[in-house]
């Protein structure tokens, strides 16, 4: 195990986590003890407008994968339009390796209570949803003890502080549905349709919950809100990189001596993260990795000084997603790895695009032959057409998510894949798979 030298330390920047590990983070009054909901304070005494160009300033970026400028946003909303606005949380986290917003929600929920009063503040809501993935129980629970509390303390409800505006924030459970994470599908779940994308534009700032102006926001980004109102645009620029601002917290799970949660400036490369988390476990090699999560594509160990934020990411062909840091080893299979992925996208696909619901079904059955030792090379072709048909032909991101590990295994280890099919490398799966593969 690897101890970090001093100048890696200092990329750890507990801004978000800063409160995980005190006793009792999640109750009101250790949360109070430590700046909860001094910034809603101060919020509440300027006007709606400098708040959203305060996070415009600021420069944050959505913390659920798109990276979108929050404040301009925010600044979509219409004013003075007669209608009712509405703030909704995407809390669905369910992409395979993505694990930050579920304890930021149980270790320090009250930082996304507040952040959702002012958010909602700022764009003149008076009522706001936090959308939860219906498999994470103790997050929700703790949750709506966190908006109880808020509400019991008069930081919710009528005439909040005593300022005059009014908010009704409801904890709402979906039935566990990883294409509800795509913003207008968690619309038409929150109001009781089917989750399914919708076709825009319309957009949800002008049409979104009961076709009224919306912002959906992910968790990160509206945790970051209270921090920047007390801190400033500055301060909250004064980490991370001119174009990606702020910290992020990144995700370590696999081939890790030490995985969790690791909240740092954006820019840090891996090869800093893994001398925080303790380097790779013994024995092992690090040989590719996901910078967002499993609908990233996959970048190798060349990539290790590549700067984690979002141009960084991108300029080496990749996304920063949810930063999801996957690490696997040379003792694991690129080919099988995307196979596992890819049996995730097809189960969770909606089916509401061709492209989407019959590719990756076909996919599936390619990467079955492949590990079952029976793939031929035309197979590799078919994969690499699929995904053409596929990606920025689906309704929604979905399908172009599950792409990428497949284009991107291909261009880096491509000789995994043949020596599947040129039989230098056992199956890994049994010929029972292969029922209706064919």
């Amino acid at each position: 195990m690897t101890t970090p030298r001093p100048e890696t330390l200092a990329k750890l920047t507990p801004v978000l986590t800063k409160r995980w590990l005190s006793p009792d983070a999640w109750q009101i009054g250790t949360y109070e003890q430590l700046d909860g909901y001094a910034a809603l304070r101060k919020a509440l005494k300027a006007h709606p407008d400098d708040l959203i160009q305060l996070i415009k300033d600021s420069g944050l970026r959505g913390r659920g994968g798109a990276g979108f400028p929050t404040g301009l946003k925010w600044g979509f909303i219409p004013q003075g339009d007669g209608k009712p606005h509405y703030l909704v949380v995407n809390a669905d986290e369910g992409e395979p390796g993505t694990c930050k917003d579920l304890p930021l929600m149980t270790h320090d929920p009250h930082a996304l209570v507040e952040g959702v009063i002012i958010a909602s503040y700022a764009i003149r809501a008076a009522r706001a949803y936090i959308y939860i993935r219906g498999e994470a129980v103790h997050a929700a629970r703790r949750l709506r003890n966190a908006v109880q509390e808020a509400y019991d303390k008069g930081y919710l409800g009528r005439n909040i502080l005593h300022s005059g505006y009014d908010l009704e924030l409801v904890v709402h459970s979906g039935a566990g549905a990883y294409i509800c994470g795509e913003e207008t599908a968690l619309l038409d779940s929150l109001e009781g349709f089917r989750g399914q994308p919708r076709l825009r534009p319309p957009f949800p700032a002008t049409h979104g919950l009961y076709a009224s102006p919306t912002v959906v926001n992910n968790v990160g980004t509206i945790a970051s809100v209270p921090p920047i109102v007390l801190g400033g645009a500055d301060w909250w620029k004064s980490m991370g990189t001119e174009k990606s601002s702020g910290p992020m917290i990144y995700s370590l799970s696999g081939r890790v001596a030490n995985p969790g949660q690791y909240e740092c400036s954006m820019g840090v490369t891996l090869r800093e993260l893994l001398e925080l988390a303790g380097g790779m476990q013994p024995g092992h090699n690090l040989r590719f990795w996901t910078p967002g999560g499993s609908s990233t594509p996959l970048l190798a160990a060349e990539h290790l000084d590549v700067p984690l934020d979002f141009e960084g990411v991108a300029a080496a062909g990749s996304i920063l997603g949810t930063t999801a840091t996957q690490i696997f080893s040379d003792q694991d299979c690129p080919v099988y790895a995307t196979y596992r992925w890819l049996e995730f996208y097809h189960h969770e696909s909606c089916g509401k695009c061709t492209p989407c619901r019959e590719g990756n079904y076909w996919m599936v059955r390619v990467y079955r032959r492949i590990l079952a030792g029976q793939g031929t090379h035309e197979d590799l072709d078919t994969l690499l057409d699929t995904c053409d048909n596929i990606l920025g032909r689906s309704f929604c991101g979905l399908g172009d998510g599950a792409t990428s590990s497949v284009t991107s295994s291909l261009q880096y280890f491509k000789q995994d894949y043949l020596d599947y099919i040129e039989g230098r490398t056992a199956p890994k799966l049994s010929e029972k798979t292969l029922v209706g593969a064919h």
